[in-house]
């Protein structure tokens, strides 16, 4: 299996919420550097979290990659979500090959257990940035992390 992960691009700084926060022109450009990375990659869906700066990314990032597979919006990405939720929830998935954009703190703390088995050393993510895990399986602690880009 291949976990793509993507934090969103740069965010406005105020909102009336945080869910409201839309890109910013530089974070537009951030995620269409990243979206580089997956040219000719076969993802087969697209999982993003329902904030606006997220699916903006999610938008940039399907028209740079002209992607037809299956975009869904699923409420278990956004920034403060369980992570053994959303764990579960990804298990359920079937794809081989699968993105996921969302946030700090979840997209580090859900890197870091399927990195090393446990909570306590998140991967590092800033706005845009781009890693790929690899495993046969989705296993808290048995993937490896075989690209991570900062845009």
């Amino acid at each position: 299996m291949k976990l793509w992960l993507l934090r969103h691009g740069e965010a406005e700084v105020m909102a009336a919420t945080d869910a409201q926060r839309n890109l910013t022109a530089f974070g537009r450009r951030q995620v269409a550097a990243a979206a580089e990375h997956l040219r000719d990659q076969p993802l087969q869906a697209v999982l993003v979290s329902p904030y606006v700066r997220a699916q903006q990314t999610a938008d940039v990032l399907c028209e740079a990659l002209a992607f037809s597979g299956q975009r869904l919006t699923v409420p278990w990405l956004t920034p403060d979500s369980d992570l053994r939720h959303a764990l579960r929830e990804l298990d359920a998935y079937p794809f081989e090959e699968l993105l996921l954009v969302t946030h700090q703190p979840l997209v580090g703390a859900l890197a870091g257990l399927l990195l090393h088995g446990h909570r306590q050393q998140p991967l590092p993510m800033d706005t845009a940035s781009l890693a790929l895990l690899e495993a046969p399986a989705l296993v808290a602690g048995l993937m490896q992390l075989s690209l991570h880009q900062h845009h």
